[in-house]
């Protein structure tokens, strides 16, 4: 019987949750290490990330250090109107503001508009992915629908106990062109 994405879904949440705080941050070292040591960050002048919530791998980070590198930093903002994120440029955590079920987002009245084609390098969140670059993100779609077209390179940031190699794939998804693990950057 072939696993759904929900039930996918609750399983990389449940692994994701089960780390201890240690585990955690060892593994964030080494995948921190791995990307901003890596070709495409060095390259990149304008960064696209999430704000993490507290079970997620840290981003907050991977937004400091583009900061401190003189990068441009963007963050999304859902638009669930449309099904859509636009991403908005980050100077300071006081231009965030908080959204439903305790998401941070960018303030619009308080950031700039960034188009996609602006965005060099995407970190593209998830809860698994298989060697090809396809993962289970957490639902509705809408990095999907922002990667269609996204001309920028693209990671996703995840431990190798996030490796699922019998994910469901249907046509709308689309996949990241690299993985960072705690063990390295592989190319899809």
């Amino acid at each position: 019987m072939a696993v759904n994405k929900s039930d996918l879904r609750k399983q990389g949440k449940i692994m994701l949750k089960s780390l201890t705080s240690a585990e955690k941050h060892e593994k964030e070292a080494y995948m921190y290490e791995h990307l901003f040591h890596s070709e495409l960050w060095k390259k990149a002048q304008t960064i696209g990330v999430t704000v993490s919530q507290a079970h997620e791998w840290s981003t907050f980070p991977i937004i400091e250090q583009g900061w401190q590198e003189q990068k441009i930093v963007s963050v999304p903002k859902c638009d669930p109107d449309h099904k859509e994120l636009n991403f908005y440029q980050l100077s300071d955590y006081s231009e965030l503001e908080t959204v439903y079920f305790g998401l941070k987002e960018p303030d619009p009245a308080k950031t700039k508009y960034l188009p996609k084609q602006h965005i060099d390098l995407l970190i593209v969140p998830g809860l698994l992915f298989n060697s090809k670059g396809y993962r289970i993100g957490y639902g509705g779609g809408y990095y999907d629908r922002f990667l269609t077209g996204f001309p920028g390179a693209t990671i996703m940031i995840a431990s190798e106990e996030q490796r699922h190699e019998q994910l469901p794939i249907e046509e709308f998804d689309r996949k990241v062109a690299n993985i960072i693990t705690e063990q390295g950057m592989v190319s899809t």
